[in-house]
Formats: structure tokens, C-alpha cells, sequence
């Protein structure tokens, strides 16, 4: 049984394919004396429209300064998807001596395209791997399962992926059947572990005839991440006698769990849930990593998912009859709540105006206001309206949720269900129309405001910025412009102070003089 380890590749996904020179060459230097057989460092691609970093294309000069440092097999992957025949040549004559194994990423559909990929492959004296994803569908794939008989032909490893990360020991030793019966090619498993089930499915398929176990390092990689090379390589120590150095895994595994600290990546009850019922994990990976969306929401979008509705629930339009003057936007930065008095303080020499939450989570030091209030309710804003204002007692405002059908769900609490709308559409932008920003931005509209003064907006400061707050910070700087270029009529302008570099900056206090 072999052991190839994909943290590079597979844990890609999640610093976008860049990784530290140190990191790596503690990585490989690590390797050097434990016991993994192939070490998989990335993707081989054609050019991509967006960035995506080194260890996605792995240029000539990295494979060969990796080449030199490791004394192990070294693997790329191709994503069928992406890569026809025509292109191996270019992208892998260059590899020649660098690599040992290439292997191909491929939904269970095409594999008749990957075939002939492999053939041309497999001219230039490479081992070639099919990681065949959606393992746990498999048999809806009546095609697929006729043509495993050739991989025979071109392929030296044929890998079950369990993509959703949900599958059980009992489908692993029937799927292993299964492939028995069509091929002799040597059998893989890599196994996503949603369900905190990869090291006992590794396990299995290694007792049911699995002749090589994919493996990460803290188990870092895509949606809730892999098998940890650890834990494998601790149950093999430990059932099979396997020689491991742990001085050496231990300083390897510390030097990744730094990294996790930053990423977050594992398990997670969304994870959990996708697992379970066979859902895709790239939705999944974007909402837990990169929003702001709450647990419910999540798992509130995957039930819409798995029951196959779009949303499970629509509401009246948001066809308002009052106007207004000025409309206060108010997020949920801390500025929001430090000049909360001057903020109400020009509330009153100003009725004219209303009050919208683009966040609820500023709202109680607004709960005095004489002025009409809007709630978006977005996400998980719903639960927090109900702690704001104890179950909902004396909450005299009216709701507006993005227009339908909304990708993360509908949760409205029961009190307020007769005062909550739906926006039509969101004109200004046709990206991120479920963003907290974007909603503000167009009930602003709604309400006809000539003014919109934006308050708890700090932004961030570049030296601090993590994943999420660099992520949500890049969204609003794009809608605050979408709209100033879209409506150029209406004065937009932050009054409480702002990192944000797109919005024009006053002060609240300069219209208290």
C-alpha cells in the first residue's frame, strides 16, 4: 500500500495555490524522511481568467527547485475539464525528468474524454492516476461504469474520490466491488472527511484491496479537507508497525497548523450537512470562508439545495409610498455605535430622514430614533433581530430581503412576518444582490432618498486584514461604485469615519453646527 500526499494541491483551494518558499522546503525536507511514496504539488493549467497562483501552474523553474530538494515521486494534476489532448504536449513535455505521476481530475461523465487524455500521456512515459470524483453517485452513471473496463489500458492508479466527504465504510467496500469487477488497474481512495470519516473509510478501502491513500497534513484541503497524514500515519505505526519519525511530523504538522489558524479549514456542521446528502462543497467552502453567513443560513441553503426549491419562501414586493430626504445606512462597525448621539442628534433637526440597517447589529442604540427604521434581513439577520429586541417586543419596523429566489434561504421570525417585503430587483449591480451593502443601497432607492449618508462603515486597514474582512471589504468598494456610476443623481457620502476609499467622507457634527 502506497501513501501520496496532496497538500499542496489540495490545500490550494484555500490559499489560492500560493505558499511560503519556507513552508514548502520544510514541507519537502520533512517528507524526505517519512513514509509517503508520492508527494502531488499542484496543477499543470492552460491559462485561467482570474489569479490563481504558482503552485496552479507550476512553472518549469518550481518543479525543478522541488525536484532538487525531494527524494520522493512528484505528481501534478491535470483538470480534464480544462486540458484536452491537443494541450498535453505543451503543458507536459516540460516536466520531463521533473515528474513522475500525472493524474486526472474528472467528473465520472467524461471519462471517455479522459481516456483519450491519458493515451497522450502516457506517450510521454508518465504514470498516470483518474481521480474519478463524485464517487458516491457513481451508479447513477450508467455510461461511466461501462467504460472502466479500458482505463485498463492507460492508467496505473484508478481513485475513488468521495467529493462530498459522506460516504460510509459499506460504500467503500461496495464501490470497491464494483470497480474489481471492470478493471484490474490498481485501486485509490481519497476521501474528503465532511463526516469526520476518512481515516475509517482510508482504513477499509486499504483492507478491501486500496493500493494507494490519498493524505494531507492537518487535513488541509478543499471544503473540509482531507484524511490527515498524521492520524494515517499514527494508525499505521500503530496497527502495522509503520517506521514513522514524529520529531519530524511534529515540526511538519506545526508549521501547518499555523496556517490552518488563518484558513479555518475542517469540519463544520454546513460541512456536515452537505456530507451527508452527497452537496456540492464549493458553495459550501465559499460561504463558511469567505461571508459573513451564519451556520443556519447555510444549512437553511442546503436544505433548499437537497429538496430541490429554489427558496422556501416569497414574499409582497417592497413597493413603499413614503420618501425621504436623507437615508441613514448603518452597518455594523464600531463607529456605528461611537457616534450613535450625533447620528440621533441629527435625526432630530432632520425628520425627513430614515434609519436602514444594513446590519441589525447596531440597532438598539437606535431604538430611540423618531424616524422610520428598514431592517435588510440578510443571512442570519433574523436571529438577530429576535436578541436585539427580546423576542421582537416593541419592534415597530419593517423588513426588506433580497429579491427572489435567495441563495441562502428565507428565515423570518414569525412577529414580523406581516411587515417584511422583498426587493423586485437590484439594478446597479448584477453581482453580490444578497450582499447586507447591496440591499441597503436599493431600499435607499425605494424610499426615493436624495441623500444617503452611510455611519458604521470603518472598513479595514490593509496590515490587518484577514481572508474574510479583505473579502467583504473588496465587495463593498465594488457596490459603493457600482452605484455612485449608476446613480449619479444622489449624494452618497460616508459621516462617521472610513477606510473605505470609494465613498466621499463628511461628519455627522458638521451638521449639528
Amino acid at each position: 500500500m502506497k501513501i501520496l500526499d496532496c497538500t499542496l494541491r489540495d490545500g490550494g483551494y484555500y490559499t489560492n495555490w500560493d505558499f511560503s518558499k519556507e513552508l514548502v522546503n520544510n514541507y519537502l525536507k520533512s517528507f524526505n524522511d517519512l513514509p509517503a511514496d508520492y508527494l502531488e504539488i499542484g496543477y499543470r493549467s492552460n491559462p485561467m481568467n482570474e489569479y490563481l497562483g504558482e503552485y496552479f501552474y507550476c512553472p518549469v523553474y518550481l518543479l525543478e527547485e522541488i525536484r532538487s530538494l525531494s527524494k520522493k515521486k512528484l505528481v501534478i494534476i491535470l483538470n480534464e475539464k480544462d486540458v484536452r489532448p491537443e494541450h498535453v504536449s505543451a503543458l507536459l513535455s516540460p516536466c520531463i525528468g521533473l515528474i513522475d505521476m500525472v493524474r486526472i481530475a474528472l467528473d465520472p461523465q467524461y471519462l471517455g474524454r479522459a481516456l483519450k487524455l491519458a493515451a497522450e500521456i502516457k506517450k510521454l512515459n508518465f504514470e498516470v492516476g483518474f481521480n474519478i470524483m463524485y464517487m458516491s453517485k457513481w451508479k447513477n452513471y450508467g455510461g461511466f461504469l461501462d467504460e472502466i473496463k479500458y482505463v485498463d489500458e492507460v492508467a496505473d492508479y484508478f481513485y475513488m474520490v468521495d467529493s462530498y466527504g459522506g460516504v460510509y465504510p459499506g460504500d467503500v467496500i461496495e464501490t470497491i466491488k464494483m470497480v474489481k469487477e471492470r478493471t484490474t488497474c490498481p485501486i485509490g481512495f481519497h476521501g474528503h472527511n465532511n463526516m469526520e470519516l476518512g481515516l475509517i473509510n482510508s482504513l477499509t478501502a486499504i483492507e478491501h484491496g486500496a493500493e494507494i491513500i490519498d493524505v494531507t497534513i492537518t487535513g488541509m484541503g478543499r471544503g473540509a479537507g482531507n484524511l490527515k497524514t498524521e492520524l494515517l500515519l499514527t494508525a499505521l505505526n500503530a496497527k502495522e508497525g509503520l517506521e514513522v519519525d514524529f520529531n519530524t511530523l511534529s515540526i511538519l504538522v506545526d508549521s501547518f497548523e499555523k496556517l490552518q489558524k488563518q484558513y479555518s479549514w475542517g469540519s463544520n456542521l454546513p460541512y456536515m450537512v452537505s456530507g451527508a446528502n452527497s452537496l456540492p462543497q464549493k458553495d459550501v467552502m465559499e460561504w463558511v470562508s469567505r461571508r459573513f453567513y451564519s451556520f443556519n443560513s447555510i444549512i437553511r441553503a442546503l436544505q433548499n439545495q437537497k429538496k430541490g426549491i429554489k427558496d422556501n419562501e416569497q414574499l409582497p414586493l417592497f413597493e413603499p409610498s413614503e420618501k425621504f430626504t436623507n437615508a441613514i445606512v448603518i452597518g455594523g462597525g464600531p463607529n456605528g455605535v461611537q457616534h450613535a448621539t450625533g447620528v440621533l442628534a441629527y435625526l432630530e433637526k432632520n425628520p425627513d430622514s430614515c434609519i436602514i440597517h444594513a446590519s441589525s447589529k447596531n440597532a438598539s442604540y437606535y431604538k430611540s430614533a423618531n424616524v422610520p427604521q428598514f431592517f435588510c434581513l440578510v443571512g442570519n439577520e433574523g436571529h438577530r433581530l429576535e436578541k436585539i429586541f427580546t423576542d421582537l417586543g416593541g419592534f415597530n419596523g419593517k423588513c426588506v430581503l433580497p429579491p427572489f429566489p435567495r441563495k441562502m434561504g428565507t428565515y423570518i421570525p414569525a412577529t414580523i412576518r406581516d411587515n417584511t417585503f422583498e426587493l423586485d430587483a437590484i439594478d446597479f449591480t448584477s453581482k453580490l444582490a444578497d450582499t447586507h451593502t447591496a440591499l441597503a443601497l436599493k431600499t435607499s432607492l425605494q424610499l426615493n432618498a436624495k441623500n444617503i449618508m452611510i455611519v458604521g462603515y470603518d472598513g479595514y486597514q490593509d496590515s490587518s486584514l484577514s481572508q474574510q474582512e479583505r473579502s467583504l471589504s473588496e465587495e463593498n468598494e465594488y457596490l459603493f461604485t457600482a452605484f455612485q456610476n449608476h446613480h449619479p443623481e444622489i449624494k452618497i457620502e460616508a459621516i462617521t469615519p472610513t477606510n473605505y476609499k470609494t465613498l466621499p467622507v463628511t461628519s455627522v457634527y458638521q451638521y449639528l453646527v
